[in-house]
């Protein structure tokens, strides 16, 4: 006969201890001690490097797991995530938040969105761009039509889809995401998400050619990182400052952002990420002619291996950078644009042969990931390489390539746009 409420609370405060610890076996304190645990590896991770965050987000997990707290694992799971995408760790954090779609199976959808954020944005760092707007898009479409309107969780997957969307050519659903998330930002109390979302924005401002509006969009956004102290994502708007600055041919400029960039994320040894700024870095460097600095830097994200170091613009090892290259499942996009870059220069050098085999290697590389504005962009390149080789019929083949890509960017393969929230 088991006893009644009134009884166990009796005998709970008669031993010093809560009602629900004494039927459940999980202490509060333990709970609130787990949280705790969680924020100082969040904290870690905003200034730090993710590998030390992780060892404490790993903690974390396995004794919140000995003692049964389900909600605390799930957040611990999704920081060891966070931590494997900033290492460019991809199939590990996909690992990761999968693991918290399954511990969440049973919680209403909203929990699970910053998981499913997570592993769509896995895929976009591995170029899968429509997979990552498949993930998307379906946990939009399953919010709105359950009416689960949870402004947190939209506004976490309106800003995570401008950048696959963008970077397909989707440019009409990407000012159409930063427009709904603009709606949304009011509703929200998440400074980090807010900023995240001035930086999907500034996107969409600069396809527009509103340079102006898109650098002031970044300035917001870090002004509140800079508040906040999260590292990684401040880096993140030098970066994209950076690039503004490079479409609007401030060279001087943009080179300072990108270095500013690189330095702060190889502090951090977020390795995808720098090898990928990197790569825009050696563009601008091409761009105001220092061919061989940017030829420097780029060879070795190509050729890296786990046991090489990375290299300056001066060819020089570089120990704060850490040890991964660009590949078809690490950067994809990125990867392609490194050989667009070396096939440029080798075309300017007058070896057509060598700029050929970087302009194919391009290809296939971004024909996977349906980033359909550099696909058009190298498929130019490569016919007029070719055209002026005399290769007509190739030439050709490769314009048509091109077009192809840029007939229909986004719709077949996306299917209908998803479902808008009540506003």
């Amino acid at each position: 006969m088991r006893p009644s409420e009134a009884a166990l609370r009796h005998l709970a405060d008669r031993l010093g201890v809560s009602y629900e610890e004494l039927t459940t076996g999980r202490s509060p304190r333990d709970a609130t001690r787990l949280r705790a645990a969680v924020t100082d590896a969040r904290r870690a991770l905003a200034t730090g490097a993710a590998e030390d965050a992780a060892e404490l987000f790993a903690e974390v997990r396995d004794e919140a797991e000995r003692l049964g707290f389900a909600e605390e694992r799930g957040a611990a799971l999704l920081g060891l995530g966070d931590c494997a995408l900033e290492t460019g760790e991809l199939t590990v954090a996909r690992d990761h938040f999968e693991a918290v779609e399954r511990l969440l199976a049973g919680e209403p959808l909203p929990r699970r969105i910053p998981a499913i954020r997570g592993r769509a944005v896995a895929h976009l760092l591995a170029g899968e761009l429509r997979y990552s707007c498949y993930l998307l898009e379906s946990a939009i479409d399953e919010l709105n039509a359950s009416g689960l309107h949870d402004p947190y969780a939209l506004l976490l997957l309106y800003t995570a889809a401008i950048a696959p969307y963008m970077d397909m050519g989707a440019h009409a659903r990407a000012v159409r995401a930063a427009e709904l998330a603009l709606a949304l930002a009011p509703s929200v109390d998440d400074p980090g998400l807010i900023a995240r979302m001035h930086r999907g924005v500034a996107r969409t401002l600069i396809a527009e050619g509103r340079t102006a509006e898109a650098d002031a969009s970044l300035a917001k956004a870090q002004e509140l990182y800079e508040q906040l102290r999260i590292h990684t994502d401040l880096a993140h708007c030098h970066w994209m400052r950076g690039y503004v600055h490079a479409q609007d041919g401030n060279l001087e400029r943009a080179e300072r952002e990108l270095r500013t960039a690189r330095d702060m994320l190889a502090s951090k040894r977020a390795a995808l990420f720098t090898v990928q700024v990197e790569v825009e870095l050696a563009d601008v460097l091409r761009r105001r002619g220092r061919t061989a600095d940017a030829e420097a830097l780029l060879l070795p994200l190509l050729a890296r291996t786990p046991a090489e170091g990375a290299a300056d613009a001066s060819g020089e090892p570089d120990d704060a950078a850490d040890e991964v290259g660009l590949t078809a499942d690490r950067g994809a996009v990125h990867a392609g644009g490194a050989h667009r870059l070396l096939g440029l220069i080798a075309d300017e050098r007058g070896d057509a042969e060598a700029a050929e085999e970087h302009y194919c290697a391009a290809l296939s590389l971004l024909e996977r990931t349906g980033a359909a504005g550099d696909l058009a962009d190298l498929c130019r390149l490569l016919g007029d390489l070719l055209r002026r080789e005399g290769r007509l019929e190739a030439a050709m083949d490769a314009y048509r390539t091109g077009l192809g890509h840029r007939a229909a960017p986004g719709t077949t393969t996306l299917g209908p746009a998803p479902a808008e929230p009540p506003m």
